[in-house]
């Protein structure tokens, strides 16, 4: 395996490296500590990067995106979430839901939203799955329950479908302007042979955004309630066939999820990394840098090697993504080691910090509460272990 970027990957992650630096890292803490989640969101960044082709690098170069590989993918998500990972993820979120419109929709959706995606440096995309009482069964639910799984009802009238119940937690919730929603057309089977998956704009009668969430973490990223009362959604807003809504991405090849937290949490640890090291080289004690005492060393080299662990993992399931190799659980190992070591390398960059990690410096603090959010991120991480119970098979 040969891991060394190509001239238009590192062209890629020396953009996203510089506009983190540049753009991002300076409004991080200031967008963090606003005490209104909705105000947190800033769409001055959001433009921005939309202009250097983050929010549409995904998309297949025939669509007019970028249609960058897996590998480019990890590497630029890596940076952004250096400068923040709640501004990285925003972005990246776009980029499976964009993908999937090219891969999964029919020429008319498209055009009627693919194409607007492409010329609007505002329009963000998301996905309403998670409910109230439907979380973890919706990514594996019990084989041939109807009660598992997500319960907002689609009835059929005419030519639209009338949608009602609510979604939460829902990525880029109160700013997207276009979601992929789960919704039960039958009720009577499993979400498996019952459900359907819909494209809702947000202008969509009778849809409505609820609460927005005030997260310990993550601050930026906008999750939501989305409220359905008797909306009005066209039968030609279907994505694939009616009750084959987990076979619609059948055909697509961009699904990254596990792999986008992956790359996103190395950006967070290398974060860390630079911030202890730096604590570490100008902090005295004893009358020398605490990073000549013994303790802090042993610190700082897990930090390391940790943090390398997770690269290696991380570029080595792009490589296999990238050569589309045979299912090897990869995907979702990484997701859960990285899950470990994001949590394990920023309480060791506050531990670093010592009183003042707790006391004074708010970027190791906001470091620790965005790591907390990888316990729940697509399903806790003990159900994302039952996915890979193939493995002693």
């Amino acid at each position: 395996m040969d891991f060394s970027l190509n001239e238009e990957q590192r062209a890629w992650q020396l953009k996203a490296r510089k506009f983190a630096q540049e753009e991002i890292r300076p409004i991080s803490l200031q967008r963090d500590q606003i005490s209104d989640p909705r105000e947190r969101f800033d769409w001055e960044i959001i433009r921005k990067g939309s202009k250097l082709g983050f929010r549409t690098a995904a998309v297949p170069k025939e669509w007019g995106g970028h249609g960058i590989d897996f590998v480019t993918q990890a590497v630029v998500m890596e940076e952004l979430a250096k400068g923040d990972s709640s501004i990285s993820k925003t972005f990246s979120q776009c980029w499976k839901w964009s993908h999937l419109i090219a891969a999964a929709c029919t020429r008319d959706q498209k055009e009627r939203f693919l194409k607007p995606f492409l010329a609007d440096d505002t329009y963000l995309l998301g996905k309403g799955g998670t409910e109230p009482n439907a979380g973890s069964d919706n990514r594996l639910p019990p084989a041939d329950d109807p009660k598992a799984g997500f319960k907002l009802k689609a009835e059929r009238k005419g030519d639209e479908w009338i949608l009602n119940g609510e979604k939460c937690f829902i990525a880029n919730g109160s700013v997207g302007k276009l979601f992929f929603v789960d919704a039960r057309t039958n009720p009577n089977v499993s979400i498996r042979q019952g459900g359907t998956l819909f494209l809702v704009p947000s202008d969509t009668p009778g849809f409505r955004v609820g609460k927005v969430y005030n997260k310990s973490g993550w601050s930026f990223y906008q999750n939501a309630e989305l409220i359905f009362e008797n909306a009005r959604v066209p039968h030609a807003n279907i994505v694939g066939e009616v009750n084959g809504g987990v076979k619609a991405r059948a055909g697509d090849t961009s699904d990254f999820g596990d792999l986008e937290l992956a790359a996103n949490a190395l950006g967070v640890c290398e974060a860390a990394l630079e911030s202890a090291m730096r604590h570490a080289r100008t902090q005295l004690q004893d009358g020398k840098d605490i990073a000549e005492h013994q303790v802090i060393q042993l610190k700082l080299s897990e930090m390391h090697m940790l943090t390398e662990a997770l690269r290696s993992f991380v570029m080595r399931v792009a490589w296999e993504r990238d050569r589309t190799l045979p299912d090897t659980s990869n995907n979702v190992l990484v997701m859960n080691y990285s899950t470990d070591v994001i949590q394990r390398v920023t309480h060791l960059n506050m531990d670093i910090h010592g009183a003042a990690g707790f006391t004074m410096d708010a970027c190791a603090d906001k470091l620790v509460r965005d790591s907390i959010i990888w316990t729940h991120l697509a399903g806790d991480t003990v159900q994302r272990m039952k996915v890979v119970k193939r493995l002693v098979k």
